[in-house]
């Protein structure tokens, strides 16, 4: 080192740059270094070789390593190798002579930062390890960044980064702790189990029962046995008391899906149970007193039913305390590349196939697509294209046709009918409108055309929509 700084009274105002483990067999050369980065704001540990640096980085961690090359016991490389095993994240630099610049080299190829050949000034030393410190920095944040993207992207296995997915998270969190009834709405294939189970999870319930029940997969004549339970020989069949769910959901939370098509006679018990938090088993005269919280979901809309007198008014406001409205898979395009990478993700996995992602068109296809069936649909579509698909890339060809023949569609009758390239381009227009219910500044932006020209062709008579709007 070329100098010594002095005034060792400055260092106490100096702010903290990061901690350094100085590592070297030459006594000189450690006592001018570390004044040296003591002196610019470091907070240095020093150890004389390999050895007893290992044994200091088990008991401490350092943001950098500074160690000689040449050193007996073990040498710099090899304190490079076992540091990068125990800390990875651990920059390392490596100082060495001038003959010894190949073996530096080496050493970069095992992990290390930088290397700097003696003698060096204060200046350049200074210099390449504030430089490794910013680069440690930065990679520290962008893995704070990718969690927090992580995190924002996903919610108990619910997947989705829009803006819709994202209030839902956030209600989510809010209703957890309650014990208020939820009803979640949405078309079949959302999600709404992967809710309920998020609600239990997130709650002081998280530790009891979840249990789930479909109304509609069981019928009529046995749904009252399964939920309450029955005693034996109330009914034919009736061979053994049973414990129905309510009972074996005690003290957690019971999800009943598709509660729209329940009877008028199982709604009158589901809202005793709500309002006298008891049951009653089937053949019995008996009460059990039950705690659980009830998540209900439908794709109906029951407060239509409601008005057309198939569902009972006091149940619905009993269940609809707090609902959660999800969208279609096809209000939220955003999420069906995220989406679609995580079931890759998984499916690949599942079947040791080594699939890096989707071709351009294949992912194209997936986000142009209306997915009526929503996110299973989408989960099912990407399970057969790992099956089926031959490459490292999910391609056009390995997804089910229904995504592309629509398109090709308007491209063959226009061939078959023999129409000019100007009507195709006002049929395709048209269909655009349509799709956005006359809503012309969407048109434009899906077109790739300015608003004024879409105006113009209206005018001109060229198009028509009934529901226009801005």
């Amino acid at each position: 080192m070329s100098s010594k700084p002095g005034g060792g009274d400055n260092q106490v105002s100096k702010k903290c740059k990061g901690s350094i483990l100085l590592v070297d067999d030459d006594g000189d050369v450690r006592e001018v270094v570390r004044d040296t980065l003591s002196f610019s704001g470091f907070t240095v540990d020093t150890a004389q070789d390999g050895v007893e640096a290992m044994e200091k980085a088990r008991q401490t961690r350092f943001d950098l390593i500074l160690s000689d090359l040449m050193m007996p016991r073990m040498d710099g490389v090899e304190l490079l190798k076992q540091v990068k095993h125990l800390q990875h994240d651990t920059n390392v630099i490596i100082m060495t002579g001038y003959g010894s610049i190949e073996t530096a080299v080496e050493a970069m190829k095992h992990g290390a930062e930088d290397f700097i050949t003696k003698p060096a000034n204060s200046g350049e030393l200074l210099m390449r390890i504030s430089r490794a410190m910013k680069v440690k920095a930065l990679r520290e944040e962008n893995v704070l960044l990718r969690q927090e993207v992580k995190r924002k992207s996903s919610f108990c296995n619910i997947i989705g980064k829009s803006e819709k997915m994202q209030a839902i998270f956030k209600l989510i969190e809010k209703v957890s702790p309650s014990k208020s009834t939820v009803t979640i709405y949405g078309s079949s294939g959302t999600g709404k189990e992967l809710v309920a189970k998020a609600i239990h999870f997130n709650s002081p319930r998280r530790n009891k029962p979840f249990l789930a029940f479909n109304c509609s997969a069981i019928p009529d004549t046995l749904i009252e046995s399964e939920l309450f339970g029955h005693v034996k020989g109330s009914f034919t069949g009736a061979y053994h008391n049973k414990i129905g769910l309510f009972e074996e959901a005690n003290g957690g939370t019971f999800f009943v899906d598709e509660i729209g098509s329940t009877s008028m006679a199982l709604q009158a018990k589901l809202l005793r149970v709500l309002q006298e938090k008891e049951i009653r088993r089937v053949g019995s005269n008996d009460t059990i007193k039950i705690d659980i919280r009830l998540i209900t979901a439908t794709n109906e809309d029951l407060e239509q039913r409601v008005k057309t007198g198939e569902f009972r008014e006091d149940l619905f406001y009993r269940l609809h305390v707090i609902p959660i409205f999800l969208p279609d898979l096809k209000d939220r395009g955003e999420d069906v590349h995220l989406l679609a990478e995580h079931f890759l993700k998984s499916f690949a996995g599942e079947e040791g196939r080594n699939i890096k992602g989707f071709s351009r068109e294949a992912m194209r296809l997936l986000t142009e697509y209306d997915w009526p069936g929503n996110v299973r649909e989408l989960e099912n579509a990407i399970e057969r294209a790992v099956v089926i698909s031959q490459g490292d890339l999910i391609t056009k060809e390995d997804l089910p046709s229904k995504l592309f023949n629509g398109r090709q569609h308007l491209v063959k009758r226009a061939f078959d009918d023999l129409i000019t390239l100007e009507e195709l381009k006002n049929q395709y227009t048209q269909m655009v409108l349509e799709k956005t219910e006359g809503n012309k500044k969407m048109a434009a932006e899906i077109l790739g055309i300015n608003p004024r020209t879409l105006y113009r062709k209206k005018k001109q008579g060229n198009l028509t929509h009934p529901g226009d709007v801005i």
